[in-house]
């Protein structure tokens, strides 16, 4: 396993999460059929414990978990994963952004670093391949755990613009901090978790040279549009945890989850957004731990 290198603008980091997590990332070449040479994976692993696989949102990257990852290490072996085609992980050129290699990927990065029945946590976006993947690989996933999921509702606006020769604008367009800003303000409660450190954190990834042809190929895709009529498949035992405040997704799918899938709880996160693994990380941590021991 090696160490990566992050922009330089990493040493503008402030809070000690966010510092720590930066200094733990390790790389994996995972070999996969996807292509004939093995994809540099990128995440970091802490805690020992049963495992707990983690995955991160859209247009987003490990650094997602940066407060959640060290209160679930306190019990498990958690391993927080950039998804293909996202984060700092390698974008290979022969390798197509879709969600079936999402899957292929995530399958073999899963028996290469953990091998074993494991919790699987997604978060919006992170939530869909979650779901994807236990339908597929449904003897791999222990327990299922759903943050303010991706599964009912339709992919990222920003695919409408995604039309021959608007690719690039989009992304151009997704890249500036000003528009950045706004989806964060828009995905928290409470807005003064909306710090420079917040931003920096979102960002890092969209140093990764092949940042705009991953994300313009995966949108292009259709993303995750296809799994609302499959989510009633699932068979692990689920807990849906869903910020009462959301305004990414609104509230209603935390229901539909819940009546879909006969073995889960839905635990509701109050005064929190989108994104209750950033904004009441201790809430979110202590409630999967309690479904899942």
């Amino acid at each position: 396993m090696d160490s990566i290198i992050l922009p330089p603008t990493v040493a503008q980091l402030t809070e000690p999460t966010s510092i720590a997590l930066a200094q733990q990332i390790q790389c994996q070449a995972i070999s996969t059929p996807l292509s004939a040479n093995p994809i540099q994976t990128t995440f970091v692993h802490q805690g020992s414990g049963a495992p707990m696989l983690l995955l991160h949102g859209f247009d987003s990257s490990l650094f997602e978990f940066r407060r959640l990852q060290p209160l679930l290490a306190q019990h498990y072996s958690t391993w927080n994963v950039d998804l293909l085609g996202f984060g700092f992980s390698d974008r290979p050129l022969d390798v197509p952004f879709t969600p079936a290699a999402i899957k292929t990927h995530l399958y073999y990065t899963w028996k290469t670093l953990i091998g074993e029945p494991m919790i699987l946590v997604g978060a919006s976006m992170g939530g869909a391949a979650a779901i994807d993947f236990t339908l597929t690989y449904p003897d791999a996933v222990q327990h299922l755990v759903l943050i303010d999921s991706a599964g009912f509702a339709k992919g990222p606006d920003i695919s409408k613009l995604m039309l021959p020769g608007l690719g690039f604008l989009a992304t151009e367009f997704l890249r500036r901090p000003g528009v950045r800003r706004s989806v964060s303000l828009k995905a928290y409660a409470d807005s003064s978790f909306v710090t420079s450190d917040a931003e920096l954190c979102a960002a890092l990834h969209l140093h990764h040279p092949r940042w705009q042809t991953a994300l313009i190929t995966f949108t292009k895709s259709g993303g995750y549009n296809f799994l609302a009529d499959k989510i009633s498949q699932i068979t692990p035992p689920t807990l849906i945890l869903w910020g009462d405040s959301d305004n990414i997704l609104g509230t209603a799918d935390a229901a539909k989850f819940k009546q879909a899938l006969p073995h889960s709880q839905l635990v509701w996160i109050p005064n929190c957004g989108h994104v209750p693994h950033l904004e009441k990380p201790q809430a979110t941590a202590d409630a999967i731990h309690a479904a899942t021991t």
